[in-house]
């Protein structure tokens, strides 16, 4: 058994709740958390507070994987898919700066390969795609009932209606990728 060869992706593609779900299903995937980037406010934000649209950060997932299992461009590839990367500040009913489209990436490497995901994915939807590309910054981990959510939390309704269909997309797109089911 080789070594786990592990990087960290930092993405926000709306909600947390939905990319969090999303990626918690596919191999490689050791820890996701999540939290918030990207903004200026000083100190360590609240969900409140982000919320509010004020402090200019964005509801991200920090995701630490093993690419000898998944690649980080295969996981911006399903990134890129299981949310709409065309749409400016809003993923369906959630609206504002803190649901935008966004990849911080955390080298060279990485920004590189992200241009050549977005530019790779373009041709497959009807509008320009919108998603934020910025070098990381400080990230703050999510108060504790935000983590893990979907999966305490499936028969909630927003989970319930957003959350599992695009869940069920995963399955149909990316079988090959995922982790097998218990």
């Amino acid at each position: 058994m080789r070594a786990k060869k592990l990087e960290l992706a930092t993405i926000g593609g709306g909600c947390f709740w939905c990319i969090e779900a999303v990626l918690q299903r596919i191999n490689g995937i050791e820890k996701i958390v999540s939290g918030y980037t990207g903004g200026t406010a000083p100190g360590k934000p609240t969900y409140r507070e982000v919320c509010s649209g004020l402090t200019g950060h964005a509801e991200v997932v920090q995701v630490t994987f093993d690419t000898n299992i998944i690649s980080y461009k295969d996981l911006l590839v399903i990134f890129m898919t299981s949310h709409d990367p065309t749409t400016l500040n809003r993923q369906g009913g959630d609206v504002g700066t803190q649901y935008r489209s966004v990849i911080y990436y955390h080298s060279e490497a990485q920004k590189i390969a992200a241009e050549l995901v977005i530019k790779e994915v373009a041709p497959y939807f009807e509008n320009p795609i919108v998603t934020e590309l910025s070098p990381s910054e400080t990230f703050y981990s999510a108060e504790e009932y935000h983590q893990n959510y979907y999966n305490n939390n499936s028969s909630q309704g927003y989970c319930s209606a957003v959350i599992t269909p695009k869940i069920i997309k995963l399955r149909k797109m990316y079988a090959d990728k995922l982790k097998p089911q218990h």
